[in-house]
């Protein structure tokens, strides 16, 4: 078994150094998308100052120049972004190795690995990652990599230096099948709220954008938002990420009170872990009603989705490390 825990650990930082070149693939995609718009840019102005020279030479030569300039813009091949693509092939091969790492770890646990704060830390950015993937087989949010990889190498980083914990039995109450159920499905609705973070995230910086060029600014922000979705639509989808993580998150505090009757003989007993997930329930039942039903758009929707992941990433670090009660599981002395 040690040897499986050992190879679980070679495992994990060979995933971790793979995703942190996807991140830098990603980082080149959006820098590169930010060149590519501000050389077409540069082309566009050029092609004007050309079509507006004819036009005071020879009125009907201009109409012609713009209808070319017009069907040649329109006949363009779609950007294939290939940095972007290395990224995506990059992240597929980190997470079969994370994969891996959190399998050899569960054999050599003898149960599921998310027993303490390093194994959730593993599961459920393992989650988010396929998450992420599986979403791309649907939607190109590549432009999300950055963020998502970023995002994933810091967590993953901070928790195998300093929340790794060697292999130990099961405490009393974690010996029940709501452990595979209860914390399985709060690392699903974490990995759901983390792509709906990000996408609120890339909302603020396009609507910034947006009004200045509404403004007729001259610089509007990096040239890469130009290449993504408008930010009604990335609202949209952080919207929809947020509900089906919040149903799930919903089902973690229905299992979570079930399974704390049957180990301690309550339903509820405010524990700090227990107040900080109901909190958490309570910032995404605000997002989800204040949007449908008061309207709530723009930036106010987008810094309450950045709030509540902010709680559950406190939630799952600070109180886990921090605070005691009877979800004290890290793992660490």
């Amino acid at each position: 078994m040690a040897d499986l825990e050992s190879l679980s650990v070679i495992l994990m930082w060979t995933a971790i150094a793979i995703y942190a070149l996807a991140f830098l693939a990603y980082a080149f995609d959006l820098a590169s998308r930010s060149a590519k718009t501000a050389d077409a840019r540069l082309e566009t102005a050029k092609q004007l100052a050309t079509v507006g020279a004819g036009a005071a030479t020879d009125a009907g030569d201009a109409a012609p120049a713009a209808s070319g300039s017009a069907s040649s813009g329109s006949g363009a091949a779609k950007p294939r972004y290939v940095m972007a693509r290395i990224g995506t092939s990059l992240t597929v091969l980190a997470w079969i190795f994370h994969l891996g790492a959190a399998v050899t770890r569960g054999i050599a646990d003898g149960h599921v690995p998310w027993s303490n704060l390093y194994e959730f830390a593993m599961v459920g950015t393992l989650l988010i990652i396929g998450v992420y993937l599986l979403v791309l087989t649907r939607l190109d949010v590549r432009y999300l990599g950055s963020f998502i990889l970023g995002l994933v190498v810091v967590l993953l980083g901070l928790t195998s230096t300093n929340f790794y914990v060697a292999i130990t039995p099961l405490a009393e109450p974690l010996k029940s099948a709501w452990l595979v159920i209860h914390v399985f499905v709060a690392s699903l609705s974490t990995a759901l709220f983390a792509l709906a973070f990000a996408l609120s995230v890339m909302q603020l910086l396009q609507m910034r954008r947006e009004r200045l060029v509404a403004e007729g600014a001259a610089k509007t922000g990096p040239g890469f938002l130009r290449t993504i979705p408008d930010s009604t639509r990335l609202e949209s989808l952080a919207y929809r990420f947020t509900v089906v993580g919040f149903i799930a998150w919903t089902f973690t505090l229905m299992a979570g009170a079930i399974w704390a009757q049957d180990a301690w003989g309550r339903f509820w007993g405010f524990d700090v872990k227990e107040t900080w997930t109901f909190i958490i329930w309570v910032l995404y039942a605000g997002y989800i009603h204040a949007r449908a039903t008061r309207g709530w758009r723009g930036s106010r929707s987008a810094w309450l989705s950045i709030v509540g992941f902010a709680a559950v990433i406190f939630n799952f670090t600070i109180v886990n490390v921090f605070f005691k009660g009877l979800h004290s599981y890290s793992g660490l002395s």
